[in-house]
């Protein structure tokens, strides 16, 4: 299927639940605002986390049958910093600090052993998780079942 056939598809609007101080939250940026994409061989999901600093904070769980589900803590922010200057919090827009849970399915079954996890500097969170149960094509061009690894196109 090539990449023009996948605009002709219909768009799927997840289901989110929504936990936390991530559906307290009603003004500012929204936490946990997902956008799903979906290529022959994998899945690709960004989730807005406005308010996350520190990644180590961030549990993403992935189930073979596309269930996701991300837990965190928006931080408690007093003061914002830049390269020079500290600033004092008088108004809090963005969401509550706290923790959050953020749930949805993915549109099929995938591989949770094989996936790759971006936490990028503007609060979004990448993931790319390759479909479950996908032909392998070994050097020699043969088709082959999934075994382990990554799907190596030709």
């Amino acid at each position: 299927m090539s990449s023009h056939q996948y605009a002709e598809l219909p768009q799927v609007k997840p289901l989110v639940t929504l936990s936390g101080t991530a559906k307290e939250g009603a003004i500012g940026p929204t936490l946990g605002l997902i956008d799903i994409g979906e290529s022959e061989y994998a899945y690709l999901f960004q989730v807005s986390l406005p308010g996350v600093r520190d990644k180590g904070n961030l549990k993403c769980e992935i189930q073979r049958d596309g269930k996701v589900q991300i837990e965190g803590v928006v931080s408690e922010s007093q003061l914002l910093k830049n390269a020079s200057e500290v600033y004092q919090v008088n108004v809090q827009e963005l969401c509550p600090p706290g923790p959050f849970t953020v749930s949805f399915s993915l549109p099929g079954a995938v591989d949770p052993r094989l996936c790759s996890l971006t936490f990028r500097q503007d609060g979004i969170l990448e993931v790319v998780v390759l479909k479950f149960g996908l032909p392998r094509v070994s050097a020699e061009g043969l088709s082959e079942n999934w075994s382990n690894g990554w799907f190596q196109p030709s």
